[in-house]
C-alpha cells in the first residue's frame, strides 16, 4: 500500500512544522515524517534568540547589511532583503500564536544584543528560545489537522522522469518499509553537525534530508562553510551566546578580557568565527586554561543569571562543575553550524523539480560563508513560511504521480543486504568517530592544503570500509543498530562533499580560514561553490553571489 499527500514535510523541526502549517493553510492534503517526536527536534536546542528589527533605531536594511557583513559578503543579497523585510511580521505572528517573548517594561518584545549586530535585535524566551517556539508551532500543526508520522526515518527520495514524486521511508517500530507519493516533497531535516566531532548538535543531526537530495539530483552550495561555536563545554554542550549578549566575558589564563585585541570595537560580540578563532588562537598560545578559555558571567549578579540564563547556570553545574554564579565557566569553540545545504531559491524551490528544502539542511543563502547568531531560528521561520506556501501552490498544479513498487522492492533489498551482511570486525560506532575526528582535525576552523587532502583520503577510505560493516541486531522492531548504519552512509556522503569544497577554495573568508591563503579573494572567489553527486565522486560547479546595494569591503569589528 502507498500513503499518499499532496505535500510531504520531511522533518519535523521549526522549518518543518512551518512549512508544513502554511501549506495546510492553502488548503492541501500535508504531512510531517520525523524521525523522532516533533518536540524532540533540534531545534528545541536553540537558546539565545530570534532576530528582527523591532526597535526604533532599527530597521530591515540595518539587519540587512550587518547580515550580508557576517556572511563576509558571499551572503545573496536579494534573498537577505525578504528574509530582513520579513522578519518582524513573523515575530509578530509567533507572539499571536502564543510564543510567550520576554518583555521591556512597558510591554514591548524585550531584544538582546547578539554578535555581529550593530543593534539589539534578538528576541528571547530566556534561554530556551527553540524550545518554546517549538512547542507553540506543534500545536499549531495539530490543531490544523496536519497528518504526523513520528518515528520514521527516510531512506531514499523517490525521482520519476527527472521530478521528485515523494519518498521511502522505515517505520522504526516495526522497521517496515513504506512508500510516500507525493505531489512535492519539501526537505526540512535540519544539521548535519554530527559529521563533526565534537558538536553542539544533538544526535539526529546527521544530514539525513542533505544526503537524500543530493544522491537523487539536487545541488548542494557553501559546503566549505561549517561555524564553530565559541562556547561550548568540554563535550559540545552549548553555552548560548545570550550570556556574552547579556554582558558576559571571555577571559585567558592571565584574566584579560583578549577580544579587545582581536575585535576592539565589538569585544565579545564579533561575529562568531572571529570569536572562535581568537578563542582558539589564544589557547594554541599558551594563554588557555587547560585547553579552554573562560566564559565569566559573574558580574552579571545571581537574580540576572537565574532570570536570563537559568538553563546555561544548570547545564554549568550539572556537566561542568561549575555555579557560574560565583566561578567562570571553562569553554572552547565546538562545531555548531552548516552554512551550506541544498541549493534553493527564496520560496525553497531546488534544481530538481517537485523538492523544496527550508531550514539548517538548506541554502538560500542568506547565511553566507558565516551566520550570524539569531538568524538561524528566523531561517527556519521566514523560509519554512515561504516553502510552504510555494510548495502549495506547485502541488495544485501537477497530478499524483504513481510509485514503482519496484523502487520500493529495491530499497528493501538494500536495507537487507545490510541486516546480511557477514561481521567484517569493524563497526558503524569506529567509522563514525574516526570521520568526526577526521573532520574536526582537518576540515575545521584551520585549513590549509594538506591537511585537506588528508581529510579526502580519509573519508575515502572510510566509505570503502562503511561498504563491508553490518550490523550485529538483525532484527525489525526498533533497530537502531541499522538506524545508525543508515545515518553513517549519509554522514559519509556528506563529509566527502565538505571536505572537498573547501580544498578547491583557495582563499579566506568567514567560517573558512586557510593558512596557506590566508586573505580574501573577491576577484577570484567571490561566488558559491556548487557540489553535485557523482558515482565517481563530487563533482564542483559554481554560481554568482547576489549583489544589490552593498559592495562588498573589508569586515571588521
Amino acid at each position: 500500500m502507498v500513503l499518499t499527500h499532496d505535500v510531504l514535510v520531511i522533518g519535523a523541526g521549526l522549518a518543518g512544522m512551518r512549512a508544513a502549517l502554511e501549506a495546510r493553510r492553502k488548503g492541501v492534503d500535508v504531512a510531517v515524517l520525523s524521525k523522532v517526536h516533533p518536540v524532540r527536534s533540534h531545534s528545541t536546542q536553540a537558546q539565545g534568540g530570534i532576530n528582527a528589527a523591532l526597535g526604533e533605531d532599527d530597521s530591515w536594511e540595518k539587519h540587512s547589511f550587518d547580515t550580508v557583513k557576517g556572511s563576509d559578503f558571499l551572503g545573496d543579497q536579494d534573498s537577505i532583503e525578504i528574509f530582513c523585510k520579513e522578519a518582524p511580521g513573523d515575530i509578530i505572528e509567533l507572539e499571536h500564536m502564543g510564543t510567550v517573548f520576554g518583555r521591556e517594561e512597558d510591554g514591548r518584545i524585550a531584544q538582546r544584543p547578539f554578535g555581529g549586530a550593530a543593534f539589539p535585535r534578538t528576541c528571547y524566551v530566556a534561554d530556551i528560545t527553540g524550545q518554546v517556539l517549538l512547542h507553540v508551532l506543534h500545536e499549531q500543526i495539530l490543531q490544523a489537522g496536519v497528518r504526523v508520522y513520528e518515528e520514521w526515518f527516510a531512506t531514499s527520495l523517490i525521482v520519476e522522469d527527472g521530478v521528485c514524486r515523494g519518498a521511502l521511508a522505515m517505520e522504526i517500530r516495526s522497521g517496515q518499509l513504506q512508500a510516500f507519493s507525493a505531489k512535492v516533497v519539501i526537505m526540512a531535516t535540519g544539521g548535519l553537525g554530527r559529521v563533526y566531532e565534537p558538536s553542539t548538535n544533538s544526535l539526529i543531526s546527521t544530514g539525513d534530508g542533505q544526503a537524500l537530495a543530493y544522491r537523487a539530483g539536487a545541488a548542494l552550495m557553501d559546503t566549505e562553510f561549517v561555524q564553530y561555536h565559541p562556547t561550548a563545554l568540554r563535550n559540545g554542550i552549548l553555552m548560548t551566546e545570550g550570556a556574552r549578549g547579556e554582558g558576559g566575558y571571555l577571559l585567558n589564563s592571565k584574566g584579560e578580557r583578549f577580544m579587545e585585541k582581536y575585535a576592539p570595537k565589538m569585544i565579545e560580540l564579533a561575529s562568531r568565527d572571529v570569536v572562535s578563532r581568537a578563542e582558539q588562537t589564544e589557547i594554541d598560545e599558551g594563554r588557555g586554561v587547560n585547553g579552554f578559555i573562560l566564559l565569566d558571567l559573574r558580574h552579571l549578579g545571581r537574580e540576572k543569571i537565574l532570570e536570563r540564563l537559568p538553563q546555561i547556570h544548570e547545564l554549568a553545574m550539572d556537566i561542568a562543575g561549575v555555579d557560574s554564579i560565583e566561578e567562570p565557566i571553562p569553554i572552547r569553540p565546538s562545531m555548531h553550524y552548516f552554512m551550506g545545504g541544498i541549493k534553493t531559491d527564496v520560496d525553497g524551490a531546488t534544481l530538481l523539480p517537485g523538492l523544496y528544502a527550508s531550514g539548517e539542511c538548506a541554502c538560500v543563502t542568506v547565511h553566507g560563508a558565516n551566520r550570524l547568531g539569531g538568524n538561524s531560528l528566523l531561517e527556519t521561520v521566514v523560509f519554512g513560511r515561504r516553502s510552504g506556501a510555494a510548495a502549495a501552490e506547485y502541488a495544485g498544479g501537477v497530478p499524483a504521480g504513481n510509485v514503482s513498487e519496484a523502487l520500493v522492492s529495491q530499497e528493501g533489498d538494500r536495507i537487507k543486504a545490510v541486516l546480511d551482511r557477514s561481521d567484517s570486525g569493524d563497526s558503524v560506532a569506529r567509522i563514525r568517530m574516526e570521520m568526526g575526528e577526521t573532520m574536526n582535525r582537518y576540515v575545521g576552523m584551520f585549513r590549509n592544503e594538506e591537511g585537506l587532502n588528508t581529510a579526502v583520503a580519509k573519508i575515502a577510505e572510510l566509505k570503502e570500509r562503511y561498504k563491508r560493516v553490518g550490523v550485529h541486531d538483525r532484527s525489525r522492531v526498533f533497530n537502531t543498530s541499522l538506524l545508525f548504519h543508515l545515518e553513517l552512509g549519509n554522514m559519509l556522503d556528506l563529509a566527502e562533499a565538505m571536505a572537498f569544497a573547501p580544498l578547491h577554495r583557495k582563499e579566506s573568508r568567514g567560517a573558512q580560514f586557510r593558512v596557506d591563503y590566508p586573505q580574501r579573494d573577491d576577484e577570484e572567489w567571490l561566488k558559491h561553490v556548487l557540489v553535485r553527486y557523482t558515482p565517481e565522486g563530487p563533482s564542483l560547479d559554481y554560481s554568482p553571489v547576489t549583489i544589490t546595494r552593498w559592495q562588498p569591503e573589508r569586515r571588521v569589528y
